[in-house]
């Protein structure tokens, strides 16, 4: 070794110099170092700094791996993107998405995952507009004893924002009509809904139409149905549906259909006002959906389409009880029409009852706030038959 060749006298620091091609000035520095500090100090240093400047300070490490921790607890994602916007809500300066994502690595808070199929694969679409296309799609979910439940979710097309979760037993068509009729009420109507072919949905395939196919089209809404077989078509809310039972198997197991109303409640607002989407350039769907004008359906309802629209079934007395400035009020529409299916078309002054099945008017209605029962207009003030006269 040279340094213990010169402490030993066997070398001069000229000779050393001349024999090893070693500058004088390198030569005198390890002597320094070795009589300083022991002959194994003048093994080869690392050249790397003491201080980083942009190194990822330890507090704001341990807000990463707390967020982390704290958002896969409560069944909500978190991905560096996600980690990332929490980080900006607190108030701090995030570092980038992969050094995120070095510093999960780091502390064993990533699961290796195979290999996905790339992004750039699909062939993506998205509204440009709020309320340009409405998804809806149902899925199950247990109750604490086993239970099977039906969870009805409506989804807008562009900002993924959560119109609706709703529970039931067992969703029926018509459940999702007035479903959908309530949603138009509070959101507006939009331009197209896209669902499976599920029979709630549509009866193309086994002939006729159902309630939705026919309140549709009296609304202006165009009707989109994907292709039968793999669901790639409706992808957002079949991805959607992962992340709502992902974050309810963190909640407690619901008893009954009211609890778990409640947590599907809890869990809307978290989903639309309290995490960012990573598709929405982490951005809430909740913003999203109210940061650009919505669109309004291609063709117009009947009159100057300020109607609200309601779907109903007429019952054995042949009547319907409508609701209306907080007031209960029956209308009159026939015996003879007891148990039919009906749409009521409803403006400032006049309720229209329309057939289902047949598109014909059976009933309009003056809306008269001092009486309680309307009668049907289209027909003379009189005795109305009664059931056994109908035999």
């Amino acid at each position: 070794m040279i340094i213990a060749r010169i402490l030993t006298q066997q070398l001069t620091i000229t000779q050393a110099a001349t024999e090893y091609g070693i500058s004088r000035r390198q030569l005198h520095r390890l002597l320094a170092r070795a009589r300083a500090d022991g002959i194994d100090a003048v093994e080869p240093r690392s050249r790397k700094p003491q201080t980083n400047p942009r190194q990822t300070p330890d507090h704001l490490r341990t807000s990463i791996i707390e967020l982390r921790q704290h958002l896969t607890a409560t069944g909500h994602d978190a991905g560096p993107v996600t980690i990332a916007w929490h980080l900006e809500q607190e108030g701090h300066t995030p570092p980038s998405t992969s050094t995120i994502r070095r510093i999960l690595h780091a502390a064993h808070l990533i699961t290796p995952e195979p290999r996905k199929r790339p992004k750039n694969s699909f062939t993506r679409f998205e509204a440009d507009y709020p309320n340009e296309t409405w998804q809806s799609d149902f899925t199950h979910w247990p109750l604490k004893d086993g239970t099977d439940t039906e969870i009805l979710n409506c989804l807008d097309d562009h900002s993924r924002y959560l119109l609706d979760n709703r529970a039931f037993a067992r969703v029926t068509g018509d459940h999702v009509v007035n479903t959908f009729l309530t949603l138009t009420e509070l959101h507006g109507v939009p331009a197209s809904a896209l669902t499976d072919n599920g029979v709630v949905y549509t009866t193309r395939f086994v002939g006729g139409r159902n309630a939705f196919e026919h309140v549709l089209p009296l609304l202006g809404v165009t009707q989109k149905n994907g292709s039968p077989g793999p669901p790639q078509t409706q992808g957002k809310i079949e991805r959607f549906h992962q992340t709502q039972k992902r974050w309810l198997a963190r909640q407690p197991p619901a008893s009954t259909l009211q609890e778990l109303q409640a947590q599907l409640d809890r869990f809307a607002h978290e989903y639309n006002e309290q995490r960012p989407h990573r598709a929405l350039n982490r951005v809430t769907p909740g913003h999203a959906y109210r940061a650009r004008p919505k669109t309004l359906p291609s063709s117009t309802r009947p009159g100057d389409g300020n109607y609200r629209v309601r779907y109903d079934r007429v019952d054995p007395a042949g009547k319907i009880s409508l609701r209306r400035a907080g007031r209960m009020h029956h209308l009159g529409i026939g015996i003879t029409h007891k148990q039919k299916r009906v749409i009521l078309l409803i403006d400032e002054h006049t309720v229209t009852v329309v057939h289902l099945n047949t598109g014909e008017v059976i009933a309009t209605h003056q809306i008269d706030h001092t009486r309680s029962y309307w009668r049907n207009q289209q027909r003379e003030p009189g005795r109305w038959p009664d059931s056994r006269s109908l035999r």
